[in-house]
């Protein structure tokens, strides 16, 4: 803009060169809209009769909350969508649904999506560490609970997952959170009384507390 004529080769030849790519890293993408994203995915569960359940579990970002579980042996778009629904009403979406490539979120799940104004992200083929949050929870439930439990039947599985949410949105610390829990509690020095164990999820983990 000051009437100087020159080439684009020139200016290129002397512009400084950054290592880092112009666009922000994934990662960097996952740390700004934290507090407006939210993770789907599936995992299987065998049963005591080889029987084959499928666990759809959403996650806030922002603080590692379960906002929705259910499970069923049969899974559709449709049944998908309806869960979608169930995790977030009135008004309460996310602006980001992140999710990988998987064929149940068909048409149908799509147009839901869409309907309540989230904007889907999918991840890159074959890459589960683009939706790190969810994996690390499933791997949670899996080493924290399933693997230590026989499933019997979908009635079941679902009161194991949610005596296993109570104890991680109540007790149990995430080094991300500051060694807090999903839901924040405060902190209770030993003068308080006497350290007593309560136990969760049928006695596989225990939250301890001073009693008054």
């Amino acid at each position: 803009m000051l009437g100087i004529q020159i080439s684009e080769s020139t200016v290129a030849k002397y512009m400084i060169r950054h290592r880092n790519p112009p666009s922000q890293t994934w990662r960097t993408f996952l740390e700004n809209h934290t507090d407006c994203i939210a993770g789907i995915d599936f995992f299987t569960v065998p049963t005591a009769t080889f029987r084959i359940l499928y666990v759809f579990i959403v996650l806030s970002h922002d603080r590692r909350h379960i906002v929705h579980f259910n499970v069923t042996a049969h899974p559709t778009a449709m049944w998908t969508a309806q869960q979608l629904v169930e995790a977030f009403p009135f008004e309460s979406a996310p602006r980001y649904l992140l999710r990988d490539r998987d064929s149940i979120y068909g048409d149908q799940f799509r147009h839901r999506v869409k309907s309540l104004g989230i904007k889907e992200v999918l991840t890159a083929p074959r890459s589960p560490w683009q939706n790190p949050h969810v994996e690390r929870i499933i791997g949670s439930i899996r080493r924290e609970c399933l693997n230590h439990v026989i499933i019997i039947n979908e009635r079941h599985l679902r009161r194991q997952l949610k005596s296993y949410s109570t104890y991680y949105h109540e007790a149990r610390t995430h080094l991300s959170l500051d060694k807090q829990s999903p839901v924040p509690r405060s902190i209770e020095p030993l003068e308080q009384g006497k350290v007593v164990a309560i136990p969760h999820v049928g006695g596989l983990h225990h939250e301890y507390r001073c009693a008054a």
